[in-house]
C-alpha cells in the first residue's frame, strides 16, 4: 500500500504563514513529480504548485511570490511554505505524487493524500 499523509494545516490570520508537509510511505520504488492542490467550497480542485524529482518547480499565478514548494527525496516528503496568506487561500489542501511502486513495473500512478484544512481569517 501507499499512503500520503499531510500535516500543518490550521487557522491563521491574514498575512500569516503556514508550512504544509506531506510524507509518502509504503511500497515505493521511486517518486516522480509531487504537488499541492487545493479545493475551496463550491470550487473545483486546482493546482497550487508542483515539483519534479530533480527540483524543477511550477506555480499557479495565485501562488507565485508567496508560496514555495520543496521536497526531501530521502524522506519522501514534499513541503509547501505559504507566506502572506489571504482569505482567498482558504481551502482544503491536497498532496499528490506520481509513484512507481516496483522496479519490475514501469508504470507511474497518481496518489492523493486525505487533505488538510487551511483557514485564513481574522
Amino acid at each position: 500500500q501507499v499512503q500520503l499523509v499531510e500535516s500543518g494545516g490550521g487557522l491563521v490570520q491574514p498575512g500569516g504563514s503556514l508550512r504544509l508537509s506531506c510524507a509518502a510511505s509504503g511500497s515505493i520504488f521511486s517518486i516522480n513529480a509531487m504537488g499541492w492542490y487545493r479545493q475551496a467550497p463550491g470550487n473545483q480542485r486546482e493546482l497550487v504548485a508542483t515539483i519534479t524529482s530533480g527540483g524543477d518547480t511550477n506555480y499557479a499565478d495565485s501562488a507565485k511570490g508567496r508560496f514555495t514548494i520543496s521536497r526531501d527525496n530521502a524522506k519522501k516528503t514534499v513541503y509547501l511554505q505559504m507566506n502572506s496568506l489571504k482569505p482567498e487561500d482558504t481551502a482544503v489542501y491536497y498532496c499528490n505524487a506520481g509513484i512507481r511502486r516496483y522496479s519490475s513495473d514501469y508504470s507511474v500512478r497518481p496518489y492523493w493524500g486525505q487533505g488538510t484544512q487551511v483557514t485564513v481569517s481574522s
